[in-house]
């Protein structure tokens, strides 16, 4: 893949860079209206779609840094966008262009004081992964094979206006109205900033190693403070391929559980008994070793779980709750799904599709074992997902219901949900960890 030599840095440049996507985005919409009068509907929309997906994504792998990272956080979540979003999207877990070795050396010096010879006995200029807020090289340091991640340039100081730029190409895409969205981005802006800050990045890893480390066949590298900044992180090198390789190339099903459960246990510890969890759950921060271990990293992006929102939501798991209308509305509300302001009418309209939402995303605890290689599960998740894409109804009032916490809570559900079924663990154990 070819290298950058620089990244837009300035408000000014990015808000260029955006404001030239624009313009395309409107001469899509121009061939889109022309391709209605030879097409059918259907064929003119995804035409735009695919324009559109392309013409934003190859703008925002150039930005890098939080425009790119909205961009990967949106293709997690399978049920929001539609299909030409998700699969040019989902680029920026793994095909993202890196910085070039002039500017990796600069980078790094200016961020430590010196230049890679001096902190390392080798240093590899050639990016070995490249993501939306850095990239990581592999270096060595007396016999010892260590990943160094670099953050790009400007990544932290851009957030905002990154934020600014793009928000009203989310909020159009994901039916957010105004008055709600400020609510939404104001999290995201948080997490982003606690992201770019690799200093915070290493407490954490540490701490959730620490709080994770009895969780059979789970892994997690050691980190060094000595080589790391608040834009430099150095950790183990750890042998393993990335996990969408290695359910590739799986056949075995006692593979892919022992995997799976490593997994799965590892978030329910987290959620249920660290109430913190590890909200970044895409393929590209797992690995597995050559043993069938599970490796985690990266733990830059990390949600505290309150307990005023953690008790509702998974009080919405029970089916005695899903079946009782109003102890069902009554969690609705805590989790403000469900407004005082609210018609009757509304309160019956949103009950009826968050029922129907979380009795199937409840369905794993509700069993001791389950299957995440069933492909009915997700066909219903998928079937769900474009009925609620083309209901007119919800189309026509505003999406931006429920607590800011769901934007992370939920992105962890999803990957994870994502992650078992592409492993095809089809014997979990769900409630594992407590006996751990």
């Amino acid at each position: 893949m070819k290298s950058i030599d620089k990244i837009p840095t300035s408000k000014i440049n990015r808000a260029s860079k955006l404001v030239s996507t624009g313009a395309k985005i409107g001469v899509n919409y121009l061939k889109y209206y022309g391709n209605k009068l030879t097409k059918s509907e259907e064929e003119a929309r995804s035409k735009l779609d695919e324009s559109n997906a392309s013409d934003i994504y190859d703008s925002l792998k150039s930005m890098k840094g939080s425009a790119l990272k909205m961009a990967q956080m949106m293709s997690m979540d399978k049920t929001m966008l539609p299909q030409a979003y998700v699969e040019k999207f989902s680029l920026s877990q793994f095909s993202v262009p890196p910085l070039s070795a002039p500017l990796v050396k600069k980078t790094l010096t200016r961020y430590f004081g010196k230049n890679p010879s001096e902190l390392f006995d080798e240093f590899n200029y050639e990016a070995i992964n490249a993501a939306s807020i850095g990239q990581v090289h592999q270096a060595e340091k007396e016999g010892k094979k260590l990943a160094v991640k670099i953050q790009y340039p400007g990544v932290a100081d851009s957030i905002g206006s990154d934020l600014a730029l793009v928000k009203p190409i989310a909020m159009r895409m994901l039916n957010i109205q105004g008055q709600d969205a400020d609510r939404y981005f104001k999290e995201v802006e948080e997490k982003l900033m606690e992201e770019t800050d690799y200093a915070l990045e290493l407490s954490q890893s540490i701490a959730v190693a620490e709080a994770c480390h009895h969780i059979p066949n789970l892994l997690f590298p050691k980190y060094y403070e000595e080589f790391s900044t608040g834009k430099v992180l150095t950790m183990d090198w750890m042998d393993g391929i990335q996990i969408s390789e290695f359910t590739k190339n799986n056949k075995d099903p006692e593979k892919a559980n022992k995997v799976g459960q490593a997994l799965w246990d590892f978030y329910m510890h987290q959620i249920h008994e660290v109430r913190k969890v590890h909200a970044d759950p895409h393929p590209g921060n797992f690995m597995v070793t050559k043993n069938d271990e599970l490796i985690a990293i990266d733990f830059g992006c990390m949600k505290e779980i309150p307990e005023d929102f953690y008790f509702p939501y998974f009080e919405l798991t029970k089916p005695s709750i899903l079946e009782n209308p109003a102890a069902f509305r009554q969690q609705l509300k805590a989790l403000e799904i469900l407004k005082d302001t609210d018609t009757p009418e509304e309160i019956e309209f949103f009950s009826g599709i968050f029922k129907e939402l979380l009795g199937l995303f409840a369905l794993p605890f509700h069993e001791e074992e389950f299957d995440f290689s069933d492909p009915t599960f997700f066909e219903k998740i998928a079937t769900m997902a474009e009925k609620y894409s083309k209901n007119e109804d919800l189309r026509k009032v505003d999406a931006g219901r429920g607590s800011k916490h769901f934007i992370y809570i939920n992105r962890a559900f999803f990957g994870l949900y994502s992650l078992m079924n592409e492993l095809q663990s089809n014997n979990i154990k769900v409630n594992n960890f407590k006996e751990l």
